[in-house]
Order: structure tokens, then C-alpha cells, then sequence
């Protein structure tokens, strides 16, 4: 069985940096790709930022230049590391992955951006 667990999180000010990880366990035979959604209160879940196994990046446009997602070698790790924060970036982050062929969701983590 896999599971994904998620670090990081918390509360930070504006402008302020948070990192976040993802770390797959279990048997795991094939991957996709892993990402970061997030969901703010009263709004719909967006993504964030993915990455396939083979390294190609997409993001969301309102994070594009602040956030970077990066995989560690054997793909099922990953980070999102998150700058210049701003208040409207607040809410539960969950991981996201696709592999041996289905979709597995974290738990997710709350970002908190307020002064």
C-alpha cells in the first residue's frame, strides 16, 4: 500500500518562505508524477505545481516566479519550496501523485500567510 506524508507548513508573514515535502512510501513500481494542490476556504481546489518523473514542470499561474518544485533522484519525494508568500497563497496544501497506475492523495498541510 502506498502513502504519502507531507512535512511543512505553518504559519508565516508576508513574504515570508515555507517549504513543503512529500515523500511516497510503499511498493511502488511505477511513477507519473507527484504535485501540490491547495484549497483555500470557500474555494474550489487548484493545483499548484507538478512535476512528471521525467522533469517537466507546470504551474499555476498566481505562483509562477514564487514557487519551485523539484523531485529528488528516485522521484518520490518532492518539494515545493515557496517565496515571497502573500495572504491569498493561505490553505491546506495536499499532495498528489500518480503512480502504479492510480492517484494518491496526501493528508494534507495548512499554510497560513498573515502578519
Amino acid at each position: 500500500q502506498v502513502q504519502l506524508v507531507e512535512s511543512g507548513g505553518g504559519l508565516v508573514q508576508p513574504g515570508g518562505s515555507l517549504r513543503l515535502s512529500c515523500a511516497a512510501s510503499g511498493s511502488i513500481s511505477s511513477i507519473y508524477g507527484m504535485g501540490w494542490y491547495r484549497q483555500a476556504p470557500g474555494k474550489q481546489r487548484e493545483l499548484v505545481a507538478s512535476i512528471t518523473s521525467g522533469g517537466t514542470t507546470n504551474y499555476a499561474d498566481s505562483v509562477k516566479g514564487r514557487f519551485t518544485i523539484s523531485s529528488d533522484a528516485a522521484k518520490t519525494t518532492v518539494t515545493l519550496r515557496m517565496n515571497s508568500l502573500k495572504p491569498e497563497d493561505t490553505a491546506v496544501y495536499t499532495c498528489n501523485a500518480a503512480l502504479n497506475g492510480m492517484v494518491y492523495w496526501g493528508k494534507g498541510t495548512l499554510v497560513t500567510v498573515s502578519s
